[in-house]
Order: structure tokens, then sequence, then C-alpha cells
């Protein structure tokens, strides 16, 4: 059993409601400090998790654990909970990420009864409740396990390009503040630039360095969004080298100046 506690902020928010506030919240590289699963029931798209892109469609669920970079498109006819399951939660879940296309028809009601039932938990009053949504949280652990060890022979073995796209993702998200190059990590992966990029492209359609400035610049939409950081500080703490420059490259990606964006958030 997972327990449920005020800090671990388990939590189920319906998928469009993600990008209410801008749908760059969802679509842009990001990491999350807690696993999530997003459970599609409606619609299509694409979806990038550690750097290679899989279509997803209805019926689709694809754990991803915390620190894991990530983005997908949430397009008008796109519906679906995403569980956020809280710093706490770790215990029963799968350490790297799973993308299941769920075909049985009782997988599928099992996992909606389940997320029925967590939620009616989380906002219940009745006594032990947090009790019973960890509960719930456990059987969801299960039914992440058994789909995945289904799935498992169906499931293609990543080639050289998707292994190497996934070390790079994870090396990129532990040193993007720090104004790193695309060279600098290719050398530490010990590899050329060119091949690096080379295999993004092959993975997720995107070079290397785009995967590098679509996070750095996620992370400068979010801090001037949530936070009454300067713009020289935030333009700082991601490793741009001046204002300038920082600018020439928030408005290249977005279309805004820093605080022209800040302005209209």
């Amino acid at each position: 059993m997972m327990p449920v506690s005020a800090a671990s902020k388990t939590r189920l928010v319906a998928i469009p409601r993600l990008a209410a506030s801008g749908r760059w919240r969802v679509e842009a590289m990001r990491t999350l400090s807690e696993p999530c699963l997003l459970w599609f029931t409606k619609g299509q798209g694409r979806i990038t998790v550690s750097g290679i892109t899989r279509g997803y469609t209805a019926n689709n669920a694809i754990f991803i654990p915390a620190g894991v970079m990530h983005g997908f498109e949430v397009g008008a006819q796109v519906f679906g909970t995403a569980v956020f399951f809280g710093k706490d939660n770790l215990e029963n879940l799968p350490t790297d990420a799973r993308h299941l296309r769920i075909r049985d028809v009782q997988a599928q009601q099992e996992i909606n009864l389940t997320l029925d039932m967590i939620q009616r938990e989380l906002d219940s009053n009745n006594p032990a409740h947090d009790r019973a949504a960890g509960h719930y949280l456990g059987l969801l652990g299960v039914w992440l396990e058994r789909q995945s060890e289904k799935a498992g022979a169906d499931t293609p073995r990543p080639d050289a390009a998707r292994r190497l796209v996934a070390r790079y993702t994870a090396l990129l998200e532990l040193n993007f503040r720090r104004g790193v190059s695309v060279g600098e990590l290719a050398c530490e992966l010990g590899i050329t630039a060119t091949h690096l990029t080379r295999c993004c492209q092959e993975t997720c359609g995107r070079t290397a360095i785009e995967l590098l400035q679509d996070r750095r610049i996620f992370e400068a939409r979010q801090l001037l969004s949530d936070t009454d950081m300067p713009v020289g500080k935030i333009g700082q703490s991601l490793g741009f080298t001046s204002p300038a420059y920082f600018t020439r490259a928030f408005q290249h990606r977005t279309g805004l100046s820093p605080s022209a964006f800040r302005r209209a958030a």
C-alpha cells in the first residue's frame, strides 16, 4: 500500500486542464519532481519522452518517472486523466518510462474504475479516506505492473540511437542551467555533436540544440509566469551569458520578449 499524506499531494487532473494556462506547459520539454501517469481516453497526438517521439491515441497509458524529460501535444479532441503521485508515493511504481497501448476492454475498465475510486477518496471527508486512496493507488501500481508484463513481449528493445538520446536527455536535465553547449554534452557522452544531432532527429525529429533550448526556455517561461524573479536573474540562472542573448533566444522560441511574455501571462 502507498499511504497518502497531505505532504504527498497526490492529485488527479483532467488532461485538458494541464494546458489551460498555456499549451507550452505541456508541449515544451520539461521534467516533474514526481511520477506521473497519463491515461488518454479520447483523441490522439504525439508525445516525446527521453527524446523519443511516439504517437498516442485513446486507451494509451504513459508512465513518466520523476526527472524524465517529456512533452506532449494536447489537441482540442484530447481527453483523459493525469495522475500526479506526489513525491512520497514511489512504492511499487516503475523506475523507467512506459508507453502502454491498452486494447483489452477489461483492463480499460479496471483503470477507469480505479481512477474514479482514487478521486472519490481524495474528495471524501470519510474516516480513513487517505488510507483508502493509498490502497487504490497501490492497485493502480499493480495494474501498471501487470499491463507492462503483458506488453513486454510486444515491446521492441530500444536501438542504439534511442539509448543514446535517452542518455543525452538525462544529461541535459542535469546540466541545462549551466549554459552548457551541445558540443560539451556530446563530448561527455563520448560522441560528436553531429552524430548526436543525427540521432535526435531520427528519434524525435528535432536537433540536439532544439531539445536543449526548448528545455531552457520552458524553465524561463515557468519562472516568468509563476515567480517575481527579475528577468535578468532568470536568464542568468539558466546559463545565458547576457540579458541580450537571453532575450534573443526567448523571443526566437516564443515570439515575445521575456518582459512581454510576463505581462501577457
